[in-house]
């Protein structure tokens, strides 16, 4: 678990944590399409993630939405997930960056999480939380390059996590 200030947005941070061989998706699933989560999380499939980078960039899009009363999705958290993706299309951005019923590496994001949240967090997830620097080790360049249409051309001259933020940070003006 790390936490990470969003210096844009003082007060608001944002806690990340990684978990490998999860059980229960389908149970956290269900939770979420019922509105029943708690506390209110962000479940990122982790083999899409190259970096935590990204994600904050995604983070303070979404407070800044908040802050606007802008949200494009019901929640914050699932105004993350949407802003991390490439795509105008909440449910394609939702149901591909998203965790489903059968994901087991897992990326959870909660903003301004209390030591009580993240102890309910914990205890959600049936699955090994592993350390944030495992994160770009499993992430699939392929499934993450075909998604974001980054080109051969373009990592020559940038990394696949700079060519990813671009995307989420470009995104609303392209």
């Amino acid at each position: 678990m790390v936490e990470f200030p969003v210096d844009t947005h003082p007060g608001h941070s944002l806690h990340l944590l990684l978990f490998k061989d999860v059980t229960n998706s389908n149970e956290l699933v269900e939770a979420m399409k019922a509105g029943t989560l708690s506390p209110e999380l962000a479940f990122f499939t982790a083999t899409l993630v190259p970096s935590t980078f990204p994600v904050l960039v995604a983070a303070h899009k979404a407070l800044l939405a908040q802050s606007r009363d802008n949200l494009a999705t019901r929640t914050l958290h699932s105004e993350l997930i949407y802003n991390y993706s490439g795509s105008k299309h909440i449910s394609e951005a939702l149901r591909r960056f998203g965790i489903n019923e059968t994901s087991s590496y897992i990326l959870v994001g909660r903003f301004d999480a209390t030591p009580e949240d993240l102890k309910a967090t914990r205890g959600l997830i049936q699955g090994s939380e592993i350390n944030l620097e495992e994160l770009s080790k499993e992430a699939s360049q392929s499934l993450i390059l075909k998604y974001y249409k980054i080109t051969p051309a373009e990592l020559e001259v940038s990394s696949l996590e700079e060519a990813v933020t671009c995307r989420i940070a470009a995104r609303d003006i392209l």
